[in-house]
């Protein structure tokens, strides 16, 4: 699976097991709408570290907790 796919899958995993939209998460965290969306559609080649610290801190959790996930085992160049 490729990073990008992985994030997105990820994002939308985590809004899924709070109930919430990845568009709610974009108004809770203050990263523009599009933005976020880009990200969960794979428009985003590499997102902003910070863009994936915002998602965390917002959902509050640790950047480890994201990463610590089966999507991110295995990635394909």
């Amino acid at each position: 699976m490729l990073f990008k796919k992985a994030l997105s899958l990820r994002i939308e995993e985590l809004c899924s097991a709070r109930k919430i939209t990845v568009n709610k998460l974009a108004e809770m965290s203050t990263i523009p709408p599009s933005t976020l969306r880009d990200i969960v559609n794979c428009n985003v080649e590499n997102p902003s570290s910070t863009v994936i610290y915002q998602v965390c801190k917002t959902l509050k959790i640790s950047l480890k907790q994201f990463y610590d996930s089966e999507l991110f085992d295995n990635l394909e160049d």
